[in-house]
Parts: structure tokens; C-alpha cells; sequence
């Protein structure tokens, strides 16, 4: 089969799953609050700018964000797995609103690490949950193709949205972009209500009442859950080591761009395009070219070229080159994002998903913040170079030590209970 008739077909799966009523409201709903997401980021970081003049408020919004995901995520994979997952989409929904809404009149600097830190709490409940519910909205033959089109037709409009920001901005202010992005999680919230979503297993009947202790009971069983089983307490010791390589090169690129390849300050905009068009692209891969993508190579391989793209950025300074490493990351960075989604979607039991993405995500956001502050202390210390060399050389390792771990594991077993 030539890859025209194998992208025909990827285009005809992709149709397929946008259509169907049990999974298009929630697609519509994240593809409207993505693009409001994108021009809140935006406008969040001119807004602390402006009000502080010092790029340190800036970076301090990272910390903002990932501090309620390390406090609340063993609290959310609980609710996400006891309580109706549709009302905790809801909330989430409707909660973040009324927060970035505010924001159309600040109070300052505080104000809005405060809405930072709030949107964060919202997505650490809603985040998991969207993981937890699309395998019972989509059948096993369509799940790789609903995560894959929702993380492409996502990335575009972060791409839409980011070249019409500025413009907004200058013109109106950054209010506006606040005002927008509240009601896309207003329309987010309706979309979901047209949703059916099953009861799931573990959720509470009508008037089920328990106590306080229950809840760390429930707690205990997620974290004995993923130590013992192979897939997950393996895949969270991979995850960590990858968030630990790439924290501090992510956040550190605009620095690359300055010291390393001596860009202008619109140039740092052209490499997060670079990475914006491979991001949007990759999804196509495993789509197009797998027989089967439950398969530790197309789970941990991603990981190897996305290690040595960052090892090569700290070697070559032309730009072009530069571009061309940040498309071929962008492009295995959501390779492996859509994998990775629709594969533990598949192996974790719908009882303890919830709690096996939250903490996924609490693990992933903690190496994070590490690796930030010691990717701080290593630029101040040698430089751009040598953090792009060693978190290059961390991420191949975590892809090696995937391959080592969970190279010979089953990935085709689905989990049901």
C-alpha cells in the first residue's frame, strides 16, 4: 500500500471520528478552548510584563502553574474516579471561566499568578479526566486516530491563534483575549453537557455515602496500583527522567535563541513555529505508517531523536539547522504524545485511570520544576550549551531506558475493569 492510500485512509479514520456524536462535542468544545488558551498565555505574559517590567515575574508563572498540580493531584485522581466524570468536566469548565474572566479588570501582579495558579488546579482535574473518558467515547480501532486529531487540529489553532495575539493585543489590550478565553471554557462546558458519559466503574450511586478515610484508602489503592503493576511503575520511572531532561530546555529555548544562535527577539517566535508545524504533523506518523502502534518503539523511540535534536541544537548555530531540529522535535514530541495517550488509555483499567494520569502528570510536573532549577543553576554557571547537551543526553537515555524496561512487554492487552 503506498503512503497516498495509507494518508487517505488516516484522512477518511480522522473524519470518521469527528463525527461520531459520542466524540464530536467534546473535540469541538477543546478545539474552541484551545484557541482561547492560546491567546490567555499570550496576553497573561504581556499583562506581568507590563506590570513588573522584569522577566523573573514572568518565569515565576511556570511555578504558579505547576504548584497546584504537585498539592491537588492525589485529590483529583480520586474524584476523577469516584464521582461522575461529566460533572467533574463541568466544573472544571465552568470554575476556570469565572477566574480568567476576572482578569478583564487587574489588580495586579498577584491577581494574575493567582488566575495562573487557579487555571492550573482546574486542569489538573479536567486534564486527567478528558484522558480518562475518550476511551469509553471511542471504540479501540478509533482511539489512536480521536487523540490524534485532537492534538493536531489543537496544535493548529494554537498556530492560528498566535499569529493573530499580537495584533489583538496591540490593539484592544489584553482584556479582550481574557474575555475570549472565558467563554471558550464557557462553550467547553456546554459542549460536554450534550455528552453521554457512562457511570464508570468505581463511581458512587445516588446517596453512597462515605468518610474521609476512604478517600486516602482510595489514594493508597491508585499509588499500590501503579507500583505494582509492570506497565505503569516502569513508565512512570521513564516519564520522570524525560520531564527531568526537558523542563529546563523548554523554558530555556527563548535563551538559546539569543546566546547560542544570536537571533533577534522576534526569532525566538520562529522557533516555536518550527516546533508548532512538526507538532501539528506528527500525529500522521503513527497513523500513516503503523501496522499497530502498541508497540514499545513507537512509544520510547520518539524520546532517542527528540534527545539527540537537543544535543545537535547545543552544536550547530545556522539557522536553518536550528529550524529543521525543532520541526523533527516538534514532530516526535506529539508522536509521542498521541501514542502515549492512546496506549495508556488502553493498558490502565478504567476504575483507577483517573488516578493513574494524575499522577503521571504530578510526576512529570515535579521533575519539571527540579529541572528547572537546575537547568537555572547550570546556565548561570556554563552556559546554554551544556544544558542542551545534557538534557539532550537525558531524554536519549530515558528513550534507551524505555526500550530496555518495556521493550518485550504486551502492549496489546487492553484493560477493561
Amino acid at each position: 500500500m503506498d503512503i497516498r492510500t495509507r494518508l487517505l485512509g488516516v484522512v477518511s479514520s480522522y473524519r470518521e471520528v469527528v463525527r461520531s456524536p459520542s466524540y464530536f462535542p467534546l473535540w469541538l468544545g477543546q478545539l474552541v478552548s484551545n484557541l482561547g488558551d492560546t491567546l490567555h498565555y499570550i496576553a497573561l505574559v504581556i499583562l506581568v510584563f507590563r506590570l513588573t517590567g522584569q522577566g523573573l515575574a514572568v518565569a515565576g508563572l511556570v511555578a504558579a502553574e505547576v504548584v497546584p498540580v504537585l498539592l491537588l493531584g492525589p485529590v483529583a485522581g480520586v474524584l476523577i474516579d469516584r464521582f461522575s466524570r461529566k460533572g467533574v468536566l463541568i466544573a472544571s469548565d465552568l470554575f476556570r471561566a469565572v477566574l480568567v474572566l476576572s482578569l478583564v479588570w487587574p489588580q495586579g501582579v498577584w491577581h494574575a499568578y493567582a488566575v495562573a495558579a487557579g487555571l492550573a488546579a482546574g486542569s489538573t482535574f479536567f486534564n486527567p479526566t478528558v484522558q480518562a473518558v475518550i476511551p469509553v467515547l471511542t471504540t479501540q480501532e478509533q482511539r489512536l486516530a480521536a487523540n490524534s486529531v485532537s492534538w493536531s487540529t489543537g496544535r493548529l489553532v494554537q498556530i492560528l491563534g498566535s499569529a493573530v495575539a499580537g495584533g489583538l493585543i496591540a490593539i484592544l489590550g489584553t482584556g479582550p483575549s481574557f474575555a475570549l478565553n472565558a467563554a471558550s471554557f464557557a462553550v467547553s462546558a456546554l459542549f460536554i453537557a450534550v455528552l453521554h458519559i457512562p457511570p464508570h466503574a468505581g463511581q458512587l450511586g445516588a446517596g453512597t455515602k462515605r468518610g474521609l478515610g476512604s478517600y486516602f484508602g482510595d489514594a493508597r489503592e491508585g499509588l499500590t496500583y501503579a507500583r505494582r503493576d509492570r506497565f505503569v511503575s516502569r513508565l512512570l520511572l521513564v516519564q520522570a527522567l524525560a520531564s527531568l531532561a526537558t523542563g529546563a530546555t523548554g523554558a530555556m529555548l527563548v535563551v538559546l535563541a539569543e546566546r547560542h544562535l544570536a537571533l533577534p527577539p522576534e526569532g525566538f517566535a520562529w522557533l516555536i513555529g518550527a516546533i508548532g508545524v512538526g507538532a501539528l504533523l506528527g500525529p500522521l506518523i503513527p497513523n500513516t505508517l503503523a501496522r499497530d502502534y502498541r508497540d514499545a518503539r513507537w512509544l520510547f523511540v520518539p524520546y532517542v531523536i527528540r534527545g539527540l535534536a537537543d544535543a545537535l541544537l547545543a552544536a550547530f548555530t545556522p539557522l536553518p539547522v536550528a529550524l529543521l531540529l525543532l520541526f523533527v522535535y516538534g514532530l516526535n514530541t506529539s508522536t509521542g504524545m498521541v501514542v502515549f495517550s492512546s496506549t495508556v488509555q488502553g493498558m490502565v483499567p478504567d476504575a483507577v485511570r483517573g488516578r493513574v494520569f494524575t499522577l503521571l502528570d504530578v510526576t512529570w510536573n515535579a521533575m519539571r520544576l527540579l529541572s528547572l532549577a537546575l537547568g537555572g543553576v547550570v546556565v548561570d554557571a556554563l552556559g546554554i550549551r551544556p544544558l542542551f547537551w545534557g538534557g539532550g543526553t537525558l531524554l536519549l537515555l530515558a528513550g534507551a531506558l524505555g526500550l530496555l524496561l518495556l521493550g518485550r512487554h504486551d502492549f496489546r492487552s487492553e484493560a477493561h475493569a
